[in-house]
Order: C-alpha cells, then structure tokens, then sequence
C-alpha cells in the first residue's frame, strides 16, 4: 500500500509530527503545497497535517474539496494544536471543518503541539495578537486561557512522538 503524508506547517509543529509519521509508515511525506489532487489519486492512504488556527485546519481544503476524487482512499486527517485533546476541543475541530458524510471517509486525529509567537508571520502575529487582546478582556479565564496568554512570552512545546501512536495503528489497520 503506497502512503503519503502531506502538510501544511507555519511553525514547525505539524511538519515534525507529519516527519515522524512518515518514518514510522515507511511513507512519502510532501508538503501541501507541493501537492495536487492528481498526485494524491496515485496513493491507497493519504495522510493529511494541518495546524489549527481557530478551529480552522490549515489547508484543509485540499481534503475537503477533493474527497469525491478519493473516495477510494483512505483518508486519515490529523490537526495539531496548542490546547489539550479533550473531547470538546476534537468535537469543535470536527464541526468546523467537516461535515457529517465527509466524516464518514476522514479518520480525524488531534495531536498537541505548540505556539510560539515568533515564528509566526507578521499577519498571524496580529491576528494572535488579537485574540490576546480578547482573552485579556475576560472575566473567567479557564486554565487553557491563562496557558495561551503564558505561551505569548513563553513559547510551549507539547509535540511527542508517543502522540501518533493511535493514528499508525489505524494506518496499519487499513493498509
């Protein structure tokens, strides 16, 4: 079964999990904008990485757009993302950027990974920036609000290889 891996990193943290996803599986890694949709027909599995911005996947359009071109595929979509894996984090994922009968040809996984700042582009920046503004102006701040205002000054890095476990094992599964 031939696999590729495909992401789309602004600061790092998807294309390391996207890397070692592609060690593990033995699979060709690409990044999305190198990619095309006729590239992608030519795999059995396709692997897609992107960061969350909101609850947005990042290039997940590539995906979306295209999943009547690979229904015969599997399809696995991972997201990485500075807040913990809780069930309302994924379930919000899931609903902003898929809907229900696409979710029955995507495997969606959600695996930390980190912010900082500095890396990011002077429009992403401001946007962040923003948001910073916003939680600031709340009441009741919830431990992921007061961890992202601390990750402004100091950049947080929960990526670990022991995350994608559970996303090989699928891929295993279906291969």
């Amino acid at each position: 079964m031939k696999t590729l891996v495909i992401y789309k990193s602004k600061s790092g943290f998807t294309k390391k999990y996207a890397e070692w996803i592609s060690q593990q599986l033995g699979a060709e890694i690409c990044e999305a904008s190198k990619t095309t949709v006729e590239t992608l027909s030519t795999y059995d599995t396709v692997i897609y990485g992107g960061g969350l911005y909101a609850v947005g996947i990042n290039g997940i359009k590539l995906i979306t757009n295209n999943l009547e071109r690979l229904k015969d595929k599997s399809i696995v979509v991972f997201a990485t993302g500075t807040s913990y894996p809780s069930e309302k984090v994924v379930n919000d994922v899931l609903n902003a950027n898929f809907s229900p009968a696409q979710l029955q040809q995507v495997r969606f996984f959600y695996l930390q990974g980190g912010f900082d700042y500095n890396k990011l582009t002077p429009f992403n920046k401001m946007v962040m920036t923003l948001m910073k503004w916003s939680l600031k102006k709340k009441k009741d701040l919830t431990p992921d609000d007061h961890g992202m205002l601390d990750a402004f000054d100091h950049p947080v890095d929960f990526t670990d290889e022991k995350n994608i476990k559970e996303l090989i094992l699928y891929v295993q599964s279906v291969s």
